[in-house]
């Protein structure tokens, strides 16, 4: 029996580190953006980006690709440096923010691509629809400890606008929509005894 327990005392201190190695990061919102581009005119690309993005990331370093990834985007937050294309992108012409507050992404499947590489599968929602979207993610970064415990990944992605009924203006406006996302991510303190 003693040795049963010292044995089954053993596996579980083996157990540990795997267990150790999964820990959740909470996006900085202060440090994280999503910026898109898209064509005008069909002549040059304008840029924009929302400045306020929440979420979660459950990263597992023992296996990466059972880490999952949960993002929310404030779309009233959408910021072109113009207030009138600013209110525009807010109306029911595109987002319809005052209906659809929020874009979110949660992820399905990761799976490695390479050093320091990652492809996240997930379901993207904008307005009412949700659809599958691969990003292509470099990261996550070392560590850092300059201000609290930090690393960083940038994603991005391409879609068609027409998938998620943000449709107005055809011609005008391109259907091809180049998302970047450029994250910190903080791993919360542990609670004071």
């Amino acid at each position: 029996m003693k040795k049963f327990l010292v044995l089954a005392g053993f596996v579980a201190a083996l157990a540990l580190p795997s267990l150790a190695a999964t820990s959740t990061w909470n996006l900085d919102p202060m440090h994280s953006n999503a910026q898109f581009t898209v064509r005008h005119l069909g002549i040059s690309n304008v840029q924009g980006e929302f400045t306020k993005i929440s979420g979660q990331v459950v990263l597992d370093d023992a296996d990466v690709t059972k880490s999952t990834v949960n993002v929310t985007i404030d779309v009233g937050s959408v910021d072109t440096r113009v207030s009138r294309r600013d209110d525009d992108l807010k109306s029911p012409n595109f987002f319809d923010v005052a209906k659809y507050p929020s874009i979110t992404f949660k992820s399905t499947k990761i799976t490695k691509a390479g050093d320091g590489k990652l492809m996240v599968t997930g379901d993207l929602t904008i307005k009412d629809v949700t659809k599958e979207v691969t990003l292509d993610v470099a990261g996550p970064s070392a560590i850092d400890t300059h201000m609290g415990t930090r690393r960083g990944f940038a994603a991005s992605t391409k879609i068609n606008r027409q998938d998620f009924h943000v449709s107005a203006d055809p011609g005008m406006v391109g259907d091809e929509i180049t998302i970047q996302i450029d994250c910190e991510m903080v791993l919360p303190a542990p609670p004071k005894p």
